[in-house]
């Protein structure tokens, strides 16, 4: 019996999945991230399996700031291997105009449930009217969205954080206009959004088609207001993610088991909140 669905996962596709991983810090991957390299779709599949889970997988489109191809087909392609285990994400590059908006369709073509957008490493401000249409075509073929929220140890540590702005993955004025400009596209903050973790707390009560999920933190260090709001307030609207294989799901769920979260809300979390939303009937 399905136990939990992890809505935040990545795997590596097209030119990425190539790379080593020298080349993967170089280009600021978390050390912990590029030394797991060797871990493919595959051995996944059998992780989650062998946890009778199910897991969203997805690969983030910056070619336009990094100049490497990712490629959506390779994730559909995974899905249909694995139709039981995995619900794929697609991810379009903004910056790449109608070719976005063609790539968002053709994601939907090939059976992919959703979108997913980084937008400290794609370089864009969410409520750049340039990228509204791609905003629109993700509601009108009913993809929910995800925007990362808060900082990103991408880059953490180094001169400038090589660029990277991590004002556009704020919550508020962004992603807050971005659900008001479109009420009916629903919108998934990824992890808590530290340091406005608040206002991105403040967002999900206030607009009911924004929610989020706890990837990218090891339970155990997360903010005292999200365990609190997720246990009461917004308990219908927060999802179980890892962001692995930055952290494994057996280290997520042995940490969120040691969290004061009601014995009601728990199964909501883990797994009731996110077969709703992706519309997936529990037997």
């Amino acid at each position: 019996m399905l136990q939990a669905i992890d809505m935040h996962t990545h795997i590596n596709t097209g030119d990425k999945a190539k790379r080593t991983p020298e080349q993967m810090r170089a280009v600021g991957t978390p050390v912990n991230t590029a030394g797991k390299r060797g871990v493919t779709p595959d051995d996944m599949a059998d992780l989650y399996q062998g946890l009778n889970m199910m897991a969203v997988i997805f690969d983030v489109d910056s070619e336009t700031t990094t100049g490497v191809k990712i490629s959506n087909e390779e994730t559909a392609g995974w899905v249909k291997k694995y139709p039981n285990t995995f619900i794929g994400f697609g991810s379009v590059d903004p910056w790449k105009g109608p070719l976005a908006v063609m790539g968002v369709k053709r994601c939907a073509d090939m059976g992919l449930r959703g979108m997913k957008f980084q937008q400290a490493t794609q370089a864009f401000c969410p409520t750049n009217p340039r990228f509204f249409q791609i905003y629109e075509t993700c509601a009108r073929l009913n993809l929910p969205v995800i925007f990362h929220g808060g900082t990103t140890a991408i880059s953490a540590g180094t001169p400038g954080g090589r660029g990277l702005l991590l004002e556009n993955c704020r919550p508020i004025p962004y992603i807050d206009e971005v659900a008001a400009r479109y009420p009916e596209l629903r919108i998934i903050i990824a992890h808590p959004a530290w340091p406005w973790h608040d206002e991105q707390l403040a967002v999900m009560r206030h607009k009911g088609n924004v929610y989020m999920d706890l990837s990218g933190w090891a339970p155990k260090y997360f903010p005292e207001s999200i365990v609190h709001n997720a246990n009461t307030l917004v308990q219908d609207k927060v999802f179980f993610g890892s962001d692995f294989p930055v952290i494994s799901p057996e280290r997520w769920m042995a940490e969120f088991a040691a969290l004061p979260i009601k014995d009601t809300v728990r199964p909501k979390i883990l797994l009731h909140n996110a077969a709703k939303f992706l519309g997936i009937e529990l037997k």
